[in-house]
């Protein structure tokens, strides 16, 4: 099953994706850029593309072993350009084993904390109180225990 929604992502997408090495996608993320593609052709028959940067491997929980990321910051729509990203940021598609989790953010980047990988996505200002240029990240942490992404709201007092 897997193979096959892989294999019919790729043949539906112009050659733009297919110059991106998509074999190996996992189906989690290939059903994302099947369902990405399917709305840019519902607007006014618009063709999509995959940029460079989409897919990136990473390890997010600290295993040693390369986790997934599908950043929708590189897709592109040819009739919307604001189709998959607005101010707020674009999604990105963090799979983990066989969990995926999506997260709005106007870039992340992964750091290591100790022992522990610590996922970082900068957010849109109105979510810590201000306006768009205001500075605003959100900081997460995968347990393996239970197969979630950890994050409290910062507190001062």
């Amino acid at each position: 099953m897997k193979t096959i929604v892989a294999a019919n992502v790729l043949a539906i997408l112009p050659m733009a994706v297919n110059a991106l090495d998509l074999t190996g996608l996992p189906s989690a993320l290939a059903e994302k850029v099947a369902v990405a593609q399917q709305a840019c052709a519902k607007n006014e028959n618009g063709e999509f593309a995959l940029e460079w940067g989409a897919v990136t491997r990473t390890d997010l929980d600290g295993d040693q072993q390369s986790d997934w990321v599908l950043d929708e910051s590189a897709y592109a729509c040819s009739t919307a350009v604001s189709l998959f990203c607005s101010t707020g940021g674009c999604t990105s598609h963090f799979l983990v084993g066989d969990v995926v989790a999506s997260f709005r953010n106007q870039g992340w980047t992964v750091l290591t904390f100790g022992r522990n990988p610590v996922l970082l996505t900068r957010v849109h200002g109105s979510d810590c109180g201000g306006n768009s240029p205001t500075p605003c990240f959100v900081a997460r942490a995968w347990d393996p225990d239970v197969k979630v992404w950890r994050s409290v709201e910062a507190r001062t007092e």
